[in-house]
């Protein structure tokens, strides 16, 4: 009796069906589109900051950047003696490269790490040390060519009976100016559960190891070694000091960049740095995604002039046009889905009461020959949740129709990481010898200013993922809307009596 009666008034009144199902399924249609784009500018998210901090990194633990001192200045110097340099054909040329700590970062004892180790539901840590490579070469005329016979500085037009400066790079005086920079990362080669290369796959050569440990090894970024001419089995050099390249690395996200542009042991690096005993991140991993606030919490009472970041931190420093569409989503997308969701249940409610309104003779008379109130609002809610599921699987339909459009559009988001790691110096668009990418948090200028963060910046392909959830969801939404609506308008039946069926046959 319940199946005929609902068939029978689903057909006897397809407008009202049609526009309710219409209405839920452009709700449906639009939760789904927007909770599927959601997700995949989350995972590109999380694939940035992958390729930066790691897989598996649920905190980071750094600590702030101190002021420079007044007067100290920005900008780095290079001092060079009178009898520094080799000279040849009447050209001097000098040379000098350093390793410190990146510009923008600070350091701290690494026995911060053991501290960090013994936190509760810790998993795994592992300490880092930022570093830039910095090389100043150049190349002047030999000014000991210009004395005067009396031992004075010659000047031009023969004043003191002195020669002008010959040679040089252009041979007649000239001089030329080069610096380059780069990221270098020390780290534990036995330390591989989490950190910057548990984001990244090998490319060619091998990656570090524990015995690497104290000699003079180092693997490269694939992007950065193909930029300056380098190839596993050749060499680099490093605050003046032969490395042999055993590997080269890519970030595993498409078309991301790794954390680095050179990756050496950690005491090696400390050593080269004059920075004993010191790092300037560790990254920890948490037991589960449960216990991660109350890690943050222990660490920040453990080190409390430490700075304690977990991904929702770290997400906020993801630019780019990514983070743009991460807002619009945010806002824009879910209120928007409130609202249309919102709409798509009131015209389920108004059409259903108004369905009730126009079927008061016929409830009236159910009741007379009968029918229980229940009985009753059973029947509305019956009709109601099968107008819905209808709305529910057309919008269904349409969602995945709409995530398949995303995905073969396929747009490129654009994202930027900002990193502890600072650049050096280089010229203009980078750092001499980088790649744009690579040398994103290279200082551009000779002496540039200090605090300039590292900002890997990657371009992802944004893919909308669909999950059994999203689907259910929607189906439950659709469920929840019926039931809503046929609750409403089976109420208002249940209140009418046969007294008022009699009146409107009379």
């Amino acid at each position: 009796m319940f199946g005929t009666y609902l068939r029978r008034e689903l057909v006897g009144r397809r407008k009202q069906t049609v526009i309710i199902a219409i209405g839920m399924a452009l709700a449906i249609a639009l939760v789904i589109i927007v909770n599927s784009v959601a997700a995949g500018v989350k995972t590109a998210q999380a694939s940035v900051l992958e390729s930066v901090y790691g897989v598996g990194t649920d905190i980071t633990v750094s600590q702030a950047a101190e002021a420079p001192a007044e007067g100290g200045g920005p900008g780095q110097t290079f001092d060079f003696g009178s009898g520094d340099g080799s000279t040849s054909d009447g050209t001097t040329t000098v040379d000098q490269s350093r390793l410190e700590a990146a510009r923008g970062t600070s350091t701290f004892d690494e026995t911060a790490l053991g501290t960090i180790t013994d936190v509760a539901n810790v998993e795994a840590a592992a300490a880092t040390l930022s570093l830039t490579n910095t090389t100043f070469t150049g190349e002047l005329p030999d000014f000991s060519q210009a004395q005067g016979s009396d031992g004075t500085a010659g000047v031009p037009g023969g004043a003191t009976g002195g020669t002008p400066p010959q040679g040089g790079p252009d041979g007649a005086g000239g001089s030329s100016f080069g610096v380059d920079s780069f990221t270098v990362l020390g780290l534990d080669p036995s330390g591989d559960a989490v950190g910057p290369l548990s984001a990244v796959t090998l490319s060619d050569g091998r990656s570090l190891a524990a015995d690497d440990a104290g000699t003079d090894v180092a693997v490269l970024d694939a992007s950065y070694a193909t930029e300056a001419g380098i190839a596993t089995g050749d060499t680099i050099d490093l605050a003046g000091t032969t490395f042999s390249v055993v590997g080269t690395v890519t970030a595993s996200g498409a078309d991301a960049t790794t954390a680095s542009n050179v990756y050496i042991p950690l005491d090696v690096a400390q050593t080269l740095a004059g920075l004993d005993g010191q790092v300037s991140d560790v990254y920890v991993q948490a037991a589960s995604s449960t216990d991660i606030a109350q890690v943050q919490t222990d660490i920040e009472a453990a080190l409390p002039d430490a700075t304690v970041s977990t991904q929702e931190d770290l997400a906020s420093t993801v630019s780019g046009s990514l983070a743009s569409a991460s807002t619009l989503v945010s806002n824009l997308g879910t209120w928007l889905s409130l609202i249309v969701l919102a709409a798509a249940f009131l015209i389920a409610i108004l059409f259903t009461i108004s369905g009730v309104t126009r079927r008061t003779r016929e409830f009236g008379t159910l009741k007379a020959i009968g029918w229980s109130n229940r009985r009753i609002v059973g029947q509305v809610a019956g009709e109601s949740v099968v107008q819905s599921l209808i709305g529910g699987v057309v919008g269904v339909a349409v969602g995945l129709v709409g995530i398949l459009v995303v995905n073969l559009v396929a747009p490129t988001l654009s994202a930027a990481a900002t990193t502890s790691a600072g650049g050096g110096l280089g010229g203009p668009g980078g750092a001499a010898g980088m790649p744009s990418d690579a040398a994103a948090g290279a200082t551009g200028g000779f002496g540039g200013a200090p605090g300039a963060a590292a900002a890997s910046t990657t371009d992802i392909v944004l893919q909308a993922p669909v999950t059994a959830w999203i689907i259910v969801i929607a189906v439950g939404i659709a469920i929840l809307g019926g039931l809503l609506a046929g609750a409403v308008g089976g109420w208002r039946a249940s209140r009418l009596r046969p007294a008022e069926a009699l009146r409107s046959v009379a």
